[in-house]
């Protein structure tokens, strides 16, 4: 976790900075008429309504091709991406809501950053040199994505900033010590930037004064035929792992590490998302389908950004990859999806009705000394990367 940022982002800067003259970077809200011939990518910021904690702002990015991309500093939640597919209609591909109220008043995580600890801490309690240190057992008898109030319901100091050239938007917070349970007052920064390759880009950043665990992700609902356009069983996934990690009945890694060669978790080859999730496999029977993280086939070394996923939606066109420093990533399909939830313009989004890439340290990993650690100590930087990019295949 204590890593350089990664070559690829530094050469995005670079390339940026040679066209500096063509962005533009706002703090305020400009209309998209205002947006010249010679300018590439911008980032404008909204008033968006109030939380608990005061006022929210969304800040909305475009690039050249005309993908948008809004977010908020509630949460650090993506509230929508707007994509073409093949015959360059732009769709909203990420499920959220039309108002910033209704994420306040119960958001099941879409589009938000999780923490301190993204997924499962079993037993919600952990040890670390010897002090043991219990949280909020929020899933059962487990500990979920951060406990009550997590980073997803918090609100972030947010500005605007020059990244070498390339707009970009930061989030910071301080997590105070025992905040939730966990100890040290852990300094957060998360940046956000869209790059004219059409890709989003996380960055994750974090130190503390005390011994913590830390594992930050981001909980995007996708849909690639567009929010509101049925479930994902036709979507084609490929994902780069030759091995997941098993569970138990609450969804808790048994701590082996199992081949995926002859299982429905086998997506080394690009497949329906569809073609195994009601298997009878024991696996599948305990998530009612997909909820299991899978262990990237990474190069040794760890830090570099690398393909972790392959997404594509076949009447779309649409194809999503995700490239990430982590060593695993957490495929859900949407079961626990309840089918009543009313998202943006009054969709009600089905069970199944989207799939999760969760980018991360396995769960479980405060409890599993075999798995790579995610302790952070006073001194030690955590950095973490995580990027989507969106294009299409013809029919």
């Amino acid at each position: 976790m204590k890593n350089k940022l990664p070559f690829f982002l530094l050469i995005i800067g670079l390339l940026a900075a040679s066209c500096q003259s063509k962005t533009s970077v706002s703090n305020e809200k400009t209309q998209d008429s205002s947006m010249q011939d010679n300018e590439t990518l911008m980032l404008t910021k909204a008033p968006f309504g109030s939380t608990p904690d005061g006022p929210a702002d969304l800040y909305t990015f475009k690039n050249q091709n005309g993908m948008v991309v809004e977010i908020t500093n509630f949460g650090g939640i993506i509230t929508s991406i707007m994509v073409p597919d093949r015959d360059g209609n732009f769709e909203d591909v990420n499920l959220g809501f039309d108002n910033l109220q209704e994420y306040v008043d119960g958001n099941p995580f879409f589009g938000a950053i999780v923490g301190r600890y993204g997924n499962r801490i079993g037993g919600a309690k952990f040890t670390i040199d010897g002090n043991e240190y219990k949280l909020l057992a929020n899933n059962g008898v487990n500990h979920l994505h951060g406990g009550k109030q997590g980073f997803d319901k918090r609100l972030w100091d947010a500005q605007i900033i020059d990244m070498e050239g390339v707009p970009a938007l930061q989030l910071h917070r301080i997590s105070a010590d025992m905040e939730e349970g966990y100890p040290g007052n852990l300094d957060v920064t998360i940046v956000y930037s869209l790059d004219d390759e059409n890709r989003l880009t996380i960055d994750y950043t974090a130190t503390t004064d005390k011994p913590t665990v830390c594992n930050l992700t981001n909980h995007a609902y996708f849909n690639l035929a567009g929010h509101d356009d049925g479930n994902i069983m036709d979507h084609e996934m490929m994902l780069n792992a030759d091995h997941y990690t098993p569970v138990d009945d609450g969804l808790i890694p048994t701590g082996e590490i199992r081949p995926v060669e002859g299982t429905p978790f086998d997506f080394r080859n690009p497949k329906r998302i569809g073609n195994e999730i009601d298997s009878d496999h024991p696996q599948m029977q305990i998530g009612k389908g997909y909820d299991h993280n899978f262990v990237l086939n990474h190069e040794p070394g760890g830090g570099m950004v690398q393909l972790a996923a392959v997404v594509y939606e076949p009447t779309s066109g649409r194809v999503m990859e995700a490239y990430t420093s982590e060593p695993g990533i957490q495929f859900y399909s949407g079961n626990f999806m309840s089918g009543e939830v009313v998202g943006k313009g009054g969709a009600v989004y089905p069970r199944r009705g989207a799939f999760c890439l969760e980018t991360q340290h396995y769960p479980d990993s405060p409890n599993k000394p075999e798995f790579p650690s995610v302790v952070l100590r006073p001194g030690e930087t955590y950095h973490t990367t995580t990027a989507y990019q969106f294009s299409t295949r013809p029919e």
